[in-house]
């Protein structure tokens, strides 16, 4: 696992959100700067939690001209439940072939009570509208995410 850091040109993508529409990274660089956060599997205690954390802080997000992403290799028709479910109000993308998380170098070897499988860890981008990983969160609890995200992005503005 080769994870992108600081400083690195962000691969851009085209995925299906919870609506089975195209979203494009390049699209929304126009106007935010991007958090794309990866999580492993919708409707999962840990995703749940940071997703509505999210959701509740989406205005917080906007006023600091960033706008948030979730992928996962959850089919798009997980991803509308989960969003239904949990009155989600940001895009959810669908990377079943995990071709994004293994760009941005999330995916790999993960362990979980004593078994060892290939998954997504749990990490977050922040990229600014040129392109680059502004920065890299990959040190923060579920439920804290978006404090995390909101204390760097409003220091660093």
């Amino acid at each position: 696992m080769n994870t992108l850091t600081e400083g690195d040109n962000a691969p851009l993508f085209s995925l299906k959100n919870q609506n089975d529409e195209v979203v494009e990274l390049a699209t929304l660089l126009t106007e935010h700067q991007v958090l794309v956060y990866f999580y492993p599997k919708a409707l999962t205690p840990g995703c749940t939690v940071q997703a509505e954390q999210l959701r509740d802080h989406k205005e917080q997000l906007a006023q600091l001209n960033t706008v948030a992403v979730g992928i996962s290799p959850d089919p798009v028709k997980k991803l509308k439940n989960f969003e239904t479910k949990k009155e989600l109000n940001f895009d959810l993308l669908s990377d079943e072939d995990h071709a994004i998380a293994d760009a941005f170098g999330v995916w790999g070897l993960k362990k979980f009570m004593g078994k060892e499988y290939d998954g997504i860890h749990r990490l977050s981008f922040l990229i600014a509208k040129d392109g680059t990983i502004k920065h890299v969160f990959n040190k923060f609890k579920t439920k804290e995410h978006h404090q995390v995200v909101l204390d760097y992005i409003s220091s660093n503005s």
